[in-house]
């Protein structure tokens, strides 16, 4: 039997006209449906589920309702059991969330033909190695970011590649993205985009108190460290901007590629050059 889930965002105001349809269309092409409490409201009839058990519900794929931020946290969830997502935009921007509510339907009946293309993004594991001991380990699709509370407030940084000594940085914090999170927060703070078929990962400083220290683009082979020399206030680990756990001096976070990757749906005649034409309104061809 055809599975699927529905997973969306709570207090979003499109939910009630959007979720119905939705279950009503994969119910009425066969498919067991279930969702979280978020969406469950607009559609009783589906089994509920919550977004940590969605692996042991083992749906054919997952639909998500509202913005990355939606996308992101699932992706986390389900990338280790290899569940696709289709990720529909009911937010502003949105690069992960590509598909538009009018076009729901379309893509629902492209998966359920076979004919959905997959986009597959790499994530990136890290560890927190304290005193030589791994204290806790994260996997991210968007970046890692070390930082501390305090507004205004640098941190100094080591950083490493491959165990070799690349730089120490005074500044408010450092991202260290994936493809995928190029066009996150590493954007904002001046890093480059990197198409999702690059193999690569930014490494780009916030803030640095030296003009000269810019963003740099590593191979997905490398393993990346970044150890905390000097924090005037308490310092923190964010992964995608969601979870994380507060930094000590001298702890070191590891970054090297994930086993795991995300599986987006994406649709013929739209490329990623498409999504951030329009996202980032450069303009008509």
């Amino acid at each position: 039997m055809k599975k699927a889930s529905i997973i969306s965002k709570q207090g979003k105001p499109d939910l009630a006209r959007v979720v119905g349809p939705v279950a009503t269309w994969l119910r009425g092409h066969g498919y067991t449906v279930t969702a979280d409490p978020a969406a469950r409201e607009f559609c009783a009839s589906a089994q509920l589920v919550e977004r940590e058990d969605l692996v042991e519900a083992q749906p054919d794929f997952v639909v998500v309702l509202g913005g990355d931020g939606t996308l992101l946290s699932t992706a986390r969830c389900v990338a280790r059991a290899g569940i696709p997502i289709l990720g529909v935009n009911l937010g502003s921007l949105g690069f992960l969330t590509e598909v538009k509510q009018d076009e729901i339907e379309h893509a629902l009946a492209e998966i359920d033909a076979g004919r959905g293309e997959l986009s597959l993004r790499p994530m990136l594991h890290c560890q927190v190695q304290r005193e030589g001991m791994c204290v806790a380990s994260y996997e991210a699709l968007n970046e890692i970011v070390l930082n501390q509370s305090a507004v205004a407030r640098i941190t100094d940084f080591e950083l490493r590649v491959n165990g070799m000594f690349v730089s120490t940085y005074k500044a408010d914090g450092l991202i260290i993205a994936t493809p995928t999170g190029s066009t996150a927060y590493s954007l904002a703070a001046g890093g480059p985009i990197l198409s999702p078929e690059v193999p690569g990962f930014v490494i780009t400083p916030v803030a640095s108190h030296a003009l000269t220290n810019r963003p740099l683009v590593v191979r997905d082979t490398a393993v990346i460290e970044a150890r905390i020399l000097v924090t005037r206030e308490q310092a923190f680990l964010t992964v995608d901007g969601q979870e994380g756990m507060p930094l000590a001096e001298s702890d070191v976070v590891r970054c090297r590629k994930s086993e795991y990757q995300v599986k987006l749906f994406r649709f013929a005649g739209r490329s990623f050059f498409d999504v951030l034409r329009m996202k980032l309104k450069w303009g008509e061809r």
